[in-house]
């Protein structure tokens, strides 16, 4: 079988690939398990100086990467460069942490008794990366670049819709010294990815949807191996009756749009508090007035096509919903034909209420709905009403207000003045229909060994 890579700012064909059958996909993990063994010997200092290669590799090749990144997924040109640019610093994070938290640790040490008592960790053996198309650099590098410095190897399947980045990560991987059978990508779509999690793999970390997730979960139950599931969000974020509603309409609207919206942390849901909410939907939407819409090339490209062409027909649907029950369309909602095949309007909509499908189900999209409360109280109501839990925001002067009310919001991630934002130093992590485990920070290290107890006596 054969996968075609197409362009969705043009429907252009960029290139057809062979994928990996179930036969292929057999042998690779057979590789990748007479392989590990061997890597998880080398001396870390060994390990963590090819990954300092590839991100010399990163670096040298950034251009032809963010060029290949936007003409694949139609991320606009400049967001392909800062995503290729961006994953450094958690490269970086992960070589300069995983010594210390992958180190012994001696807990009893009892001359008396001759007994020492001490944890050891040891990779978990091969695992089955199925990586997402929104941030490849991002979501891959949270995987695979801890999973190999702790000594696992890798089956990277990277997403159909971002495959030539998938396979140009594997060049610098291999080229940066990584044995190719120690990190192998997979070519295919979902047959593939189901041949994948057949295979008998120590461990399975996927990033996209909350569907595929749980059909993933079901797939591998049973078999008692690590599963970690970085999930889809309807990522609420409140302007509280103090803020400065003009001043922050900007920065929302950016952690709104960037991308797309094609973001699990993008904001997808907004409450503005009565007493600043229309001053709020003014600025913003002034905002969302300047963004340029357009080819993913050009430098002034801010809006671009969505990845998925199917997509599309999700955002009409709930931008029909939102108009049949009552809600302000004050900008777009239409598909914008003239400028190409998956181009959708940015689009805004007021005076929503949580019986819309653009108030509780994922957009992943430029389309944001933003409803009016009368107390932080309900607000706080709103924003836990959904079966996600990824992130959530506040903005107000007042750090205290702040934070009483984020610790009532059910979320992995919460934002104080700030959104859509990740760090290497903390978890990524969501509750619920966000997914179950960590990566990133020292969590997402210690996610790919497991410890193993020594008794030591003499």
């Amino acid at each position: 079988m054969t996968l075609s890579i197409v362009n969705p700012a043009s429907q252009s064909l960029v290139r057809t690939l062979e994928t990996h059958d179930e036969g292929a996909i057999a042998a690779a993990f057979h590789a990748a398990r007479s392989a590990q063994p061997a890597w998880a010997k080398r001396p870390l200092s060994e390990r963590r100086s090819i990954l300092q290669r590839f991100r010399a590799l990163l670096v040298e090749r950034a251009e032809t990467l963010a060029q290949t990144l936007s003409q694949e997924v139609g991320k606009p040109i400049k967001q392909a460069r800062n995503e290729v640019g961006g994953v450094l610093g958690r490269i970086d994070f992960f070589i300069e942490n995983v010594e210390a938290a992958t180190a012994d640790n001696v807990v009893l040490d009892d001359p008396a008794a001759k007994l020492v008592e001490a944890i050891r960790v040891e990779p978990l053996g091969v695992i089955a990366n199925i990586s997402a198309w929104n941030y490849p650099y991002f979501v891959g590098s949270n995987v695979f670049v801890p999973a190999l410095l702790t000594g696992n190897a890798v089956l990277y399947k990277p997403s159909e819709f971002a495959t030539l980045t998938g396979l140009a990560i594997a060049d610098a991987l291999h080229d940066a010294g990584v044995p190719k059978d120690v990190f192998i990508p997979i070519v295919g779509g979902g047959e593939a990815g189901a041949a994948l999690l057949a295979q008998p793999i120590n461990g399975v970390f996927f990033t996209g949807s909350y569907g595929t997730g749980k059909k993933i979960a079901e797939a591998v139950a049973g078999r008692m191996i690590k599963v970690q599931l970085e999930l889809g969000g309807k990522d609420p974020t409140y302007v509280a009756s103090d803020a400065d509603a003009q001043a922050i309409a900007e920065g929302i609207a950016d952690g709104a749009f960037y991308n797309n919206g094609q973001s699990c942390c993008s904001v997808e849901r907004i409450y503005v508090h009565e007493s600043v909410h229309d001053a709020f939907v003014e600025a913003f939407v002034r905002e969302v007035k300047t963004y340029v819409m357009g080819d993913p090339l050009d430098e002034r490209t801010y809006i671009g096509p969505l990845t998925r062409s199917a997509q599309v027909a999700v955002l009409e649907a709930q931008v029909a919903d939102a108009l049949e029950r009552g809600a302000t369309l004050h900008v777009g909602g239409h598909r914008a034909t003239q400028a190409g095949a998956n181009y959708f309007e940015p689009t805004v909509f007021s005076q929503t209420n949580h019986r819309m499908a653009l108030m509780r189900d994922e957009s992943f999209g430029p389309v944001i709905g933003i409803q009016k409360v009368a107390s932080d109280e309900e607000a706080v109501a709103l924003m836990n009403d959904t079966a996600y839990g990824l992130t959530a925001g506040v903005y107000t002067p007042d750090r205290a207000r702040a934070e009483r009310i984020l610790r009532e919001v059910n979320a992995g991630s919460v934002y104080w003045n700030c959104c859509d934002r990740v760090s290497p130093r903390l978890p990524w992590t969501g509750r619920g229909h966000s997914g179950i485990g960590s990566t990133l920070s020292i969590a997402g290290i210690q996610a790919f060994v497991q410890p193993k107890a020594w008794h030591l006596r003499g």
